[in-house]
């Protein structure tokens, strides 16, 4: 039995702590012990969780931390892990957040991975904040023996960036757990009431600058002006909540953009949808595209997407596409050979320490 510990800074509202989530559940204990160590004790997702899954609690660490040479931060950062015993692999799943890069480069253990979940080179140009975390813990890189990228589409961003050249990358995408997805989807939604006479597009994921609603505000109002009968429902919420809204307003689509807020479960709101629209300036592997895949609603993605979802067939023209869309069958998608693969790799990276 292999023995991971994984670090991740949260369970909250996000992608990564939904990916992490989905595969925690649906590990093969009987194959791996596995620890989770958490920094912070902010929950969103139901996190029921195998009994055999171990969770863990990093002692705070204060904000300042983020802002000083990694090598510092971990020479002052003390946990300890004196009761773990050894592990096979340590993952810094999160990937952002100093707690974890120093669990995961301090724990005893045979391997260490970082997970990569973004296209850094597109990030690092379009967040000032993310610059100046970047700066100060890329000394972190060269502590961990593999990267693991979410898409392929992400590795030589990160090279390119990082100057990481001399150690392995693998891809690993985000696990969905299309079987919790399809049980959800059956339950009844109590604040919904679409009109079915209406073609109603579903969007889902953080109100943040990254996932471009503003881009689908603008392609959903040139869409709009071509035909009345759609109607888009977006569920997340986010930073940019309110400029979205006031911009919904000055497009004059508060009749036709309904804004529904974070929803623990949104496949029953997506499973009464007939189109699903994503239109991110940049991704690592969308989450919400494999999920609406799950659900097994028509896609209509921003043609850039298509590097990030393998077999996505995006569109240059979405106003167009959706101005010409028509309701159709959904098709739910199992995901069970996608998931398999991500298991997989898991276990050979797991494995990755006894070479």
């Amino acid at each position: 039995m292999k023995r991971i510990a994984i670090f991740q800074s949260d369970l909250g509202v996000g992608g990564i702590q939904k990916s992490i989530v989905n595969l925690l559940r649906n590990l093969d204990y009987e194959r791996f012990q596995v620890d989770l160590f958490l920094s912070e004790k902010n929950e969103f997702w139901t996190t029921d969780f195998p009994e055999e899954l171990t969770i863990r609690y990093l002692k705070p660490t204060p904000a300042l931390y983020k802002f000083m040479p990694f090598s510092l931060a971990r020479k002052l950062l003390h946990y300890d892990f004196s009761d773990c015993g050894s592990y096979d692999l340590a993952i810094d799943f999160n990937s952002y957040q100093c707690s974890c890069a120093v669990g995961a480069t301090s724990v005893p253990a045979k391997y260490r991975a970082m997970w990569v979940h973004n296209n850094v080179e597109i990030k690092l140009e379009d967040e000032w904040k993310y610059r100046v975390l970047w700066h100060f813990f890329k000394g972190k890189f060269a502590l961990y023996d593999e990267f693991v990228c979410v898409s392929r589409a992400l590795i030589e961003p990160f090279q390119n960036m990082s100057g990481v050249r001399d150690k392995p990358f693998r891809v690993i995408q985000n696990y969905i757990d299309a079987a919790e997805i399809h049980r959800k989807m059956l339950e009844e939604p109590d604040d919904l009431q679409l009109d079915e006479h209406c073609l109603n597009v579903v969007a889902l994921g953080r109100l943040c600058h990254q996932k471009g609603y503003d881009i689908m505000l603008e392609v959903f109002a040139e869409a709009c002006r071509k035909r009345d009968d759609l109607r888009l429902y977006i569920i997340g919420d986010g930073p940019d909540r309110e400029m979205l809204e006031q911009l919904r307003q000055q497009m004059r689509l508060q009749d036709r953009v309904f804004f529904l807020g974070n929803r623990e479960n949104p496949y029953c709101y997506m499973s009464r949808m007939d189109a699903f629209l994503s239109t991110s300036r940049y991704e690592g592997q969308p989450l919400n595209i494999m999920e609406a895949m799950a659900v097994g609603l028509p896609l209509y993605c921003s043609r850039n997407l298509e590097q990030y979802t393998e077999g996505l067939q995006g569109y240059d023209d979405l106003a167009e596409a959706l101005a010409t869309a028509e309701k159709g069958e959904k098709h739910p998608d199992s995901l069970t050979t996608y998931n398999g693969e991500i298991l997989q790799g898991i276990a050979e990276l797991a494995s990755s320490g006894d070479c």
